[in-house]
């Protein structure tokens, strides 16, 4: 099973909180933060997809370019 989501070269993670009846995540590999949640999968993966959109165009309106997921070190 796969415990990411993968979206314009970001890979997520895939959270579950009982208590909240939530899904959220967090973008990996990324030196700072962009999290998301929904309550069902689909929401989940909207919400990432929305995520990663708008840092993007966040960067582009501020003529910043957008940092790339960092490799994964081994």
């Amino acid at each position: 099973m796969n415990q990411t989501l993968q979206y314009r070269g970001y890979t997520g993670s895939i959270e579950v909180s009982i208590e909240d009846n939530l899904l959220h995540g967090k973008v990996l590999d990324f030196n700072g933060l962009i999290s998301y949640e929904g309550t069902t999968i689909e929401e989940l993966i909207a919400d990432f997809h929305e995520a990663i959109d708008d840092y993007l165009e966040q960067c582009e309106a501020n003529g910043i370019t957008p940092q790339q997921p960092q490799a994964v070190k081994q």
